[in-house]
């Protein structure tokens, strides 16, 4: 480990019950790098570092195309300023401190340190016709959701938008090296997806609280190689608590990308004391800058809902929730509702499987698409809601 990653950074105290962070503390900034600008600004980035500017391409080429960090696989650069060009142009963001895996070694969830010794997680997942990995914007989480890990533990500081795509990088990486395994083991090509499909932006964060960050991360996803990994944009989910004016700036993006709004109450008096940012937009702001998003992308609104037995699963909530979603409209929402995953010390625990399956029955009565949502990870900690970079 290199001695800038060997000090830890010193870590936020747990917030107050409530209190809600929406600026991250001040920290230092970690190093630029080739992912934080556009093909654009990485010729500007390149020309400052003393290198030619048309070498943005070729080392964008090897680094979203080729997954390499490696100067030595780079031989269409020259060999005398190779190495310090790469150095400069791409430093290590992430060191990875500890790999967990779960569910026959499909689902792999990673600790990372950064720069600075905060420690991030993501979530890679592959399933029968997609890899899909959740990702984190955000060391810690400012949003304070009293059932979430991440909220609980507080906001370090915001990612960079290099430190978001390395995240997605790395786990591409991971996926060419299990093709060269499955291929050794097995002689035959692999017959499970080995290429990153979706991308979940579910991890540590509250990502439009780190707008300008997030926003890149997406284009670095979705842009073609060289500018970027070339992931279809309607595979990326943008999720959030509620942040109402993030919503909509986010709209006037109009990117063909799923937001994902974590509802978990239709009232405000309890989404008040679950979702401390309701105190600031209520539920039914949260829901018309969602059915606003819908209006002007054409995607389909996932309503994420975690199920928590005796505090949000009455079948009252569910027709509430369901005459709000419908009177906004016909199908332009579908809603997740997902079983509380385990946290350490929390009093909340997951709905029985008859209060779950009675809740998802009266939304669909009012016309609402509903399913339950996959619990991949929870006994690594790395499903919804656990994700807290333990080391």
């Amino acid at each position: 480990m290199s001695e800038s990653t060997a000090t830890p950074v010193e870590i936020t105290t747990r917030p107050e019950p409530g209190r809600i962070l929406l600026k991250a503390p001040r920290r230092g900034k970690p190093p630029k790098h080739l992912a934080d600008f556009d093909l654009a600004g990485r010729k500007e980035f390149l020309t400052e570092l003393g290198h030619p500017g048309f070498r943005a391409s070729q080392l964008s080429t090897h680094y979203f195309d080729h997954l390499t960090t490696d100067p030595q696989r780079m031989t269409d650069l020259p060999a005398a300023t190779r190495e310090e060009m790469v150095a400069a142009a791409m430093p290590q963001l992430l060191t990875e401190v500890r790999t967990l895996e779960a569910d026959g070694g499909d689902t792999i969830k990673s600790v990372y340190r950064l720069f600075d010794g905060a420690l991030v997680e993501s979530v890679l997942m592959r399933y029968e016709h997609r890899v899909t990995m959740c990702i984190s914007s955000q060391a810690g989480c400012g949003m304070n959701c009293p059932f979430c890990a991440t909220g609980q533990a507080g906001l370090t500081r915001n990612l960079s938008t290099a430190e978001i795509v390395e995240q997605v990088v790395a786990g591409a990486r991971r996926l060419k090296s299990m093709q060269g395994l499955e291929q050794a083991e097995h002689g035959t090509e692999a017959t499970r997806p080995l290429r990153v499909s979706n991308i979940v932006f579910m991890g540590m964060g509250e990502a439009l609280a780190n707008y300008k960050a997030s926003l890149g991360a997406v284009h670095r996803l979705i842009d073609p190689s060289p500018e970027g990994l070339g992931i279809s944009a309607r595979g990326i989910t943008m999720s959030t608590v509620g942040l109402v004016p993030g919503i909509r700036k986010f709209t006037m993006e109009n990117l063909p990308v799923t937001l994902a709004l974590s509802l978990h109450a239709p009232d405000d008096e309890l989404r008040d004391e679950l979702i401390p940012i309701n105190t600031r937009w209520k539920v039914d702001e949260a829901l018309d800058a969602a059915y606003d998003y819908y209006r002007q992308t054409g995607r389909r609104v996932s309503i994420e809902y975690a199920l928590i037995r005796d505090i949000n699963d009455q079948g009252w909530r569910a027709d509430l929730l369901g005459k709000k979603l419908a009177q906004r409209g016909r199908g332009w929402v579908h809603v997740n509702p997902i079983p509380l995953n385990p946290t350490p010390g929390s009093k909340w625990t997951a709905s029985r499987p008859g209060v779950e399956q009675n809740f998802v029955e009266r939304l669909r009565a009012h016309g609402i698409p509903t399913t339950v949502r996959d619990t991949r990870g929870s006994d690594i900690d790395g499903a919804c809601g656990q994700l807290a970079a333990a080391s």
